[in-house]
């Protein structure tokens, strides 16, 4: 938690402590853990760590900014002139329109930003991210874990797609981050 000036790490130290010394800790923790991706936990106010995590983390893993840029082209290009990311997370509903979010994709895209396209909590049971032909945007998906209703609603959909693929569907990645290589959507984890 941020707090004047410093993150708090309330749910086990209370410790107070800086940037500088947080990303250490996630150096840390990226030596010595398999790790590809994580959702960055600077403010869009906080420009400093973002640069600071980029620079000795980026190379190794996804930084990816999910609430630092809110699905927004304007925020979005901020962030990457700032170099406080290499990834963002896009949630269709957190900018206003599809088209909106496209154009926050089309952005990534250009500057080499990797997309995970996201559920929202306690969203609809509608299976949009799961019917959009997300092929030529090159992102992957992040429809949740399978526990609530309009999450496996989700997935439902992803299964009903691949049993009409048929063999033209195929998944490329790890179990949990799965990379569309189908022409529609995310299929069942690797066997």
């Amino acid at each position: 938690m941020w707090d004047d000036g410093k993150y708090v790490l309330f749910k086990s130290s209370k410790k107070a402590i800086t940037s500088q010394e947080l990303i250490g800790i996630w150096e840390s923790w990226v030596n010595q853990y398999p790790s590809f991706c994580w959702k960055t936990a600077w403010a869009r106010t906080i420009c400093r760590g973002g640069k600071i995590s980029l620079r000795r983390l980026g190379s190794r893993i996804e930084l990816v900014g999910d609430d630092l840029f809110c699905t927004n082209p304007k925020i979005l290009r901020e962030g990457i002139e700032a170099g406080i990311a290499n990834a963002v997370l896009i949630k269709l509903n957190q900018i206003g329109s599809v088209t909106e979010t496209l154009d926050t994709i089309e952005l990534a895209k250009r500057n080499n930003y990797r997309c995970f396209v996201s559920h929202r909590s306690g969203e609809t049971e509608d299976t949009f991210i799961s019917d959009r032909r997300w092929r030529r945007a090159r992102v992957t998906l992040r429809p949740g874990s399978g526990c609530r209703s309009e999450r496996v609603a989700k997935f439902n959909q992803f299964l009903r797609i691949e049993e009409q693929l048929g063999r033209a569907g195929a998944v490329c990645g790890t179990i949990g981050f799965w990379t569309l290589t189908a022409p529609a959507a995310i299929l069942r984890p690797p066997r």
